[in-house]
């Protein structure tokens, strides 16, 4: 679904950006339109792909037409025209992902192995291949942490275009010019990481489009730049802890974590323990 406004008679459509940077944006639909309701054509300003959430409605564009639904994904190819009815029922609610052009083309290079590919389809249905990805993405309402929203984003389009092109990726060796760039990004992150980090900040660190420095830094590293950032965060706070008598809520605000509660839940599932009990205790 595009973010086009809503047309004279016309049952109000929704909108809300939940998130966005750089060639992307994540965006709630909820349409209330029903069988009473007459279609408007609208076009896809990007590459877009829609998690249905809830309701039923069909979905003409220019690869077809197609009943969607809950668990299903909504395919839209950039520039194509389409029109969404809800001839069966009233109302539907989507999360849909939408990708300039160049951001979409590099993540298709390697996930469906053509930067030029377009969707042949208007929807995937729902298959275990990807409900992982799905089921992440309907948890981003509430995600505060930008560079975790992109790559799970990123990961949820990767998976959809596998699915889609049925290729699997083969495993490459890193280049010295692709480890400089990870090793740089590493030591910002080490620097930086009470920060608040997105993907854009680190793409740049590292001189490499945001989808290429995703690659290969997990390749590198064997972690998300986000489980690094994180990691590196509870590493900071568990020397603290350590180290003297800081209160715990203050270790962890300075150590970048927004509440209390999401540092006492990653700190014990990270090590084992509460706060309070590996202070008292130690490692172990």
């Amino acid at each position: 679904m595009s973010s086009t406004a809503a047309l004279p008679g016309r049952p109000p459509l929704a909108s809300r950006r939940i998130a966005g940077g750089a060639g992307w944006s994540f965006h709630e639909f909820v349409c209330r339109s029903g069988p009473d309701d007459r279609p408007f054509e609208e076009r896809h300003g990007g590459a877009s792909i829609a998690a249905v959430v809830s309701g039923t409605f069909t979905y003409r564009a220019d690869t077809g037409r197609a009943l969607l639904h809950p668990g299903a994904l909504l395919l839209g190819n950039h520039g194509a025209c389409y029109q969404c009815d809800h001839e069966h029922g009233v109302g539907d609610r989507c999360l849909s992902v939408q990708l300039a052009p160049d951001y979409f083309g590099e993540i298709a290079a390697t996930a469906a192995g053509a930067a030029g590919f377009r969707f042949p389809a208007a929807t995937l249905p729902s298959d275990r291949s990807f409900l992982s990805e799905t089921v992440l993405v309907e948890t981003l309402g509430s995600e505060r942490d930008p560079l975790r929203t992109e790559e799970r984003l990123v990961g949820f389009v990767t998976a959809a275009l596998r699915a889609l092109s049925g290729v699997v990726p083969s495993p490459q060796r890193i280049s010295s010019r692709d480890a400089r760039r990870v090793s740089r990004a590493l030591r910002y992150i080490e620097a930086n990481s009470a920060e608040p980090l997105d993907l854009d900040r680190l793409a740049a660190v590292a001189a490499a489009s945001k989808f290429h420095f995703l690659r290969v830094f997990r390749r590198a590293v064997g972690l998300t730049p986000y489980q690094f950032l994180l990691t590196t965060r509870l590493r900071h706070a568990a020397v603290r802890l350590l180290s003297g008598p800081e209160p715990v809520s203050a270790i962890a605000y300075d150590t970048g974590f927004g509440d209390l509660s999401t540092f006492n839940a990653a700190f014990r599932e990270r090590f084992g323990a509460a706060p309070q009990a590996f202070r008292r205790k130690g490692p172990g």
